[in-house]
C-alpha cells in the first residue's frame, strides 16, 4: 500500500520521539500506525496546545458559506477531508435558527405595529364620527331652541303636544275640599308645586300638590271689618302670581287688591283705585308689573316694585270679565256684554278691538302665545282669535253642548291654555244643557282649526282652570254657582278643587 504524502509523519515529530517505534523497513505497518496516530490528534488533543480556529470572513454573517464551505468547518493537517465537531454542528444549527426566529419576529412585530395602527385609525375615525354626530345633535337643538325663541319672542310659537295625551282615568282625579262657598278662582305656583284659590267665602287656601293637604288659610271676615280683618271681607274673584313666586295677588268685590307674600301668606300691601269689583288679575311674567281688570270697565296698572300704582286704561264699554298677560308689556281682556275681545298695547298707549260673532257675554279669555288668544262666551262657543284679524280664526260653537237638549245657557265659564303650544282647555257647568264636562282641544296649524282630545266630567260650575307649566296636571276651581252670581244653584256639586293629572302616550 503506497502512503500518501500528508500522511507521513514529519521529521519533526520522529526526532522529538513522537515515534519511536516506526521502523523504515515496515512501510505498510508504518502508514498503518500513522494514520491511527493522526487520528488520536485529531480527535484527543493534547492539552496546552491550542486549536486553530477558522476565521470569519468581514461581513458575512455566521453559518453561511464562505470560498465554498462553512466557517465552522475546519480542514485536517495533511488531509483533504473536512471534520466538524459535534459542538460546532449544533452551534451552527443554532445560529441558523436564531436567524430565522429572528426574522419571524421581526415580522410578527410588523404586523402588531400595522395591526394596532389600523385599530387607531379605525378608534379615531369612530370618535371623529361620534363628534360629528354629536356635534349635528347639538346644533341640531341649538337650532330649534333659537328658532323656538325666535318664534315665541314674534309670538308665533306653537310645539305640538295635545296629540300625545291620552285621556285620565278616575284614579288620575283627586278632589280636594277645603271652602265652604263655591271656588271662583285658583293659580298655580310657578315651580307647579303648590295651588291657591279663592271661594265665595272669601277665604284664600295653599294647597300643596305633593300631599294634597292645605298648607296655609287666609280666613274670610265679615262685611264692614276690613279695618280690622287682615283679608277680604267680600268674594274673592282672582288671583295672580308673579312668575318668580314673590307676590301673589288676590282682587275682590270690595274694590280692593290685596298684595301676599306666597310663602308665609303675609299681606304686604293693599291697594285701592277701582270704583267696582275686581274681576282679572295677571302679572306681566318675569316681571313686578301687575294688571287689574274691573267691572268699572277699566284696566289699571300696578308697579309692585314700587308699591305704586301706574296708570289706568279705558276702552271697554260694559264690565271686563277676565284679564290674562304673557312676556310683552300688553294684557287681553274680555269686555263681558259689549262682545269684545280687547288687547292693551302699554307702550304704544293704544288697543287692538276684536268682536265676537254672537250676541252674549264673553266671559273668559286666556293667551296661547303673544299672538293669539281663546275665550269663552255664555252662549257655548269657544273662540280662537289671532292678532292680525279682527274676527276669530276659528269658533266651536255649541262646545258644552249636551246631546238632545236645547243650546241655551250651556255657558263656558272657563277657558285656559298650555303657553306656546296647541292645547287648550274649557269647561262649563252641568246644568240645563250643558253636559258638565272640562273638555280639550287641539288646534291646528296656524290655530285655524280646532279639534277635540277627549273631556272629563265634573259635577258643578267650572269657575276656573289653569294648566301647569309642564303640562302635566290640569287644575279646576268647582262650584255650586257661577263665580259671579247666583242664577240658580246645583246641589249635587261640591264646592272643590279638582286636580287632574295628564298623561302623555309612551
Amino acid at each position: 500500500m503506497d502512503c500518501h504524502h500528508d500522511s507521513r509523519p514529519s521529521s519533526l515529530d520522529i526526532s522529538k520521539g513522537r515515534f519511536p517505534f516506526i521502523s523504515l523497513h515496515a512501510p505498510d505497518k508504518m502508514s498503518f500506525f500513522i494514520r491511527n496516530s493522526a487520528k488520536t490528534k485529531i480527535s484527543s488533543p493534547k492539552v496546552g496546545l491550542k486549536r486553530k480556529t477558522p476565521a470569519k470572513p468581514s461581513g458575512g454573517k455566521a453559518g453561511k458559506k464562505t470560498n465554498g464551505r462553512l466557517p465552522g468547518k475546519r480542514r485536517m493537517k495533511g488531509g483533504s477531508e473536512e471534520i466538524a465537531s459535534d459542538e460546532e454542528i449544533l452551534s451552527d444549527v443554532e445560529d441558523v435558527a436564531q436567524d430565522a426566529a429572528s426574522e419571524d419576529e421581526e415580522e410578527t412585530a410588523q404586523e402588531k405595529r400595522l395591526r394596532l395602527t389600523k385599530q387607531y385609525l379605525a378608534q379615531l375615525e369612530e370618535e371623529e364620527a361620534d363628534k360629528r354626530v354629536s356635534e349635528e345633535i347639538d346644533r341640531d337643538a341649538i337650532s330649534h331652541r333659537l328658532q323656538e325663541d325666535l318664534l315665541e319672542q314674534a309670538g308665533k310659537l306653537q310645539r305640538k303636544v295635545a296629540a300625545q295625551y291620552i285621556p285620565p282615568t278616575p284614579e288620575d282625579m283627586q278632589v280636594l275640599r277645603g271652602h265652604q262657598l263655591p271656588l271662583t278662582c285658583l293659580v298655580v305656583s310657578p315651580d307647579s308645586t303648590h295651588v291657591y284659590t279663592g271661594a265665595k267665602d272669601c277665604s284664600i287656601i295653599k294647597w300643596n300638590l305633593a300631599d294634597g293637604k292645605k298648607e296655609k288659610v287666609i280666613a274670610g271676615g265679615r262685611k264692614g271689618t276690613e279695618d280690622k280683618h287682615q283679608g277680604h271681607t267680600a268674594h274673592v274673584l282672582c288671583l295672580a302670581i308673579s312668575s318668580d313666586n314673590k307676590f301673589l295677588a288676590s282682587g275682590c268685590r270690595n274694590k280692593i287688591i290685596h298684595i301676599w307674600d306666597p310663602v308665609s301668606l303675609t299681606r304686604l300691601q293693599t291697594f285701592t283705585g277701582h270704583r267696582d269689583a275686581v274681576a282679572g288679575l295677571a302679572f306681566r311674567k318675569g316681571t313686578h308689573t301687575l294688571f287689574s281688570g274691573s267691572h268699572d270697565k277699566t284696566v289699571k296698572v300696578w308697579s309692585l316694585d314700587e308699591m305704586a300704582y301706574v296708570e289706568t286704561l279705558f276702552g271697554h264699554e260694559d264690565s271686563i270679565m277676565a284679564l290674562d298677560s304673557l312676556s310683552r308689556e300688553r294684557a287681553v281682556t274680555a269686555g263681558g256684554r259689549d262682545r269684545t275681545v280687547r288687547v292693551w298695547k302699554i307702550p304704544e298707549e293704544s288697543q287692538l278691538v276684536f268682536h265676537g260673532e254672537n250676541r252674549g257675554s264673553i266671559d273668559c279669555v286666556a293667551f296661547i302665545n303673544e299672538q293669539h288668544i281663546v275665550s269663552g262666551d255664555d252662549n257655548g262657543n269657544v273662540s280662537v282669535w289671532g292678532l292680525m284679524k279682527k274676527k276669530p280664526l276659528v269658533s266651536v260653537r255649541g262646545a258644552h253642548h249636551a246631546e238632545g237638549s236645547d243650546q241655551q245657557e250651556c255657558w263656558v265659564s272657563a277657558v285656559a291654555a298650555l303657553t306656546n303650544s296647541d292645547l287648550i282647555a274649557s269647561g262649563g257647568n252641568s246644568s240645563g244643557s250643558s253636559d258638565g264636562h272640562i273638555r280639550l282641544w287641539q288646534c291646528g296649524d296656524h290655530f285655524k282649526t280646532v279639534k277635540p282630545l277627549f273631556s272629563i266630567p265634573v259635577v258643578g260650575f267650572v269657575n276656573g282652570l289653569k294648566f301647569s307649566s309642564d303640562g302635566s296636571f290640569l287644575v279646576a276651581a268647582v262650584g255650586q254657582e257661577h263665580r259671579l252670581g247666583r242664577w240658580w244653584r246645583l246641589k249635587p256639586a261640591r264646592n272643590s278643587l279638582v286636580i287632574i293629572r295628564l298623561r302623555k302616550t309612551s
